[in-house]
């Protein structure tokens, strides 16, 4: 039988190899929950003003859905318009740390799969 400290051995060392995945963890905001890096501050300064930055948090997209959306604020929720440089560091920003996700959500179910609808459907409304 091996003695207890031969055993524990490959588990420190396994553990110390995952110490520089930890330390290359990215620090947060504690008043908004962003990813501190080069232009989280642009974005928590410009888009923190007008909702919580849980909206950004929460959510993910290319760098065009990112720009539909800022486009989308400034049609029809009165968003500023930015200077080049703003948007620029917004989009690079939100890009990076808050890009499309992969495998987040499963696919959906075949109909096959699914269970009747046990509601009625209203074919004609009048």
């Amino acid at each position: 039988m091996k003695p207890l400290h031969a055993l524990a051995m490959p588990t420190l060392g396994a553990a110390l190899m995952c110490l520089p995945l930890l330390a290359g963890a990215q620090e947060t905001d504690p008043d908004t929950g962003l990813l501190k890096a080069e232009g989280w501050e642009t974005v928590r300064n410009n888009c923190t003003a007008c909702h919580s930055a849980k909206l950004v948090t929460q959510n993910s997209g290319s760098r065009n859905h990112w720009q539909y959306l800022i486009r989308w604020m400034q049609d029809t929720q009165g968003l500023w318009e930015f200077e080049d440089e703003t948007e620029e560091a917004i989009l690079d920003y939100l890009a990076e740390y808050y890009g499309p996700k992969e495998d987040t959500r499963r696919p959906a179910l075949p109909r096959t799969l699914m269970p009747d609808n046990p509601y009625p459907t209203v074919t004609d409304p009048g």
